[in-house]
């Protein structure tokens, strides 16, 4: 997964990958050089943006404590929309009430 990470002095985001993502803070990975304590605002998938601090970072890797706590399960949900589902997936607008497969 990745997101897009503003650093202070930074005209354009950086993009990192997330490697843990808790509703505390995330691990994070990017060649980019950045100081512990140093603030930040991480773009999440589904959340936006969350502002942070980095609270240890490494070769290439780095913690980053949120400001607020975030819904893990809602930045890794994927969000699809009719047209980015296969021809034979697609409604066609005859069925009556919900769509499901039954087991």
């Amino acid at each position: 997964m990745q997101a897009s990470l503003i650093l202070p002095g930074r005209a354009d985001p950086v993009v990192v990958r997330v490697r843990n993502l808790s509703a505390g803070g995330m691990l994070a990975e990017a060649k980019v050089q950045i100081a512990q304590g140093a603030t930040v605002e991480v773009d999440l998938r589904n959340v936006g943006p969350v502002p942070g601090r980095i609270v240890w970072a490494g070769e290439g890797k780095f913690g980053i404590a949120f400001d607020r706590p975030v819904d893990p399960q809602a930045v890794r949900r994927q969000v699809v929309s009719e047209s980015d589902l296969p021809p034979h997936l697609r409604r066609t607008g005859l069925e009556r009430g919900l769509l499901y497969r039954r087991r």
